[in-house]
């Protein structure tokens, strides 16, 4: 089975939402989908690209072919780079959850001072 990551179309008419997922490449467009891999979302400045890398570097080694549109978003994202150099998914898994956590340290700092004020 040849897999692809590539998107597949969201949201309402003229309003345009996708999700980078990883599917059969013989499946339509918004057919059947194997995981989803992250959102893409091309309508505010600057557009807005969530993708888990894990999960991206993960497809990438086992030979998923990504679309030109999600090559481009995986380059942006860093999962790209994170695939070339052979970092490891338990890396990448790591990090995304130092970086969560720095978040929730930082919005509860930001609630204990707007608490004081």
């Amino acid at each position: 089975m040849a897999v692809r990551l590539r998107l597949m179309r969201m949201g309402k008419k003229k309003q345009p939402t996708y999700r980078v997922v990883a599917a059969d490449a013989r499946s339509p467009r918004d057919g059947r989908f194997i995981e989803i891999v992250g959102t893409y979302n091309p309508r505010p400045n600057p557009s807005e690209i969530a993708i888990d890398n894990a999960k991206a570097v993960h497809w990438l080694r086992v030979g998923a072919q990504p679309s030109d549109t999600v090559k481009k978003l995986l380059k942006i994202s860093g999962a790209w780079e994170a695939f070339e150099s052979g970092t490891s998914v338990e890396d990448l898994q790591a990090a995304a959850e130092a970086e969560k956590a720095a978040a929730a340290a930082a919005a509860e700092a930001d609630a204990v001072v707007s608490a004081e004020a």
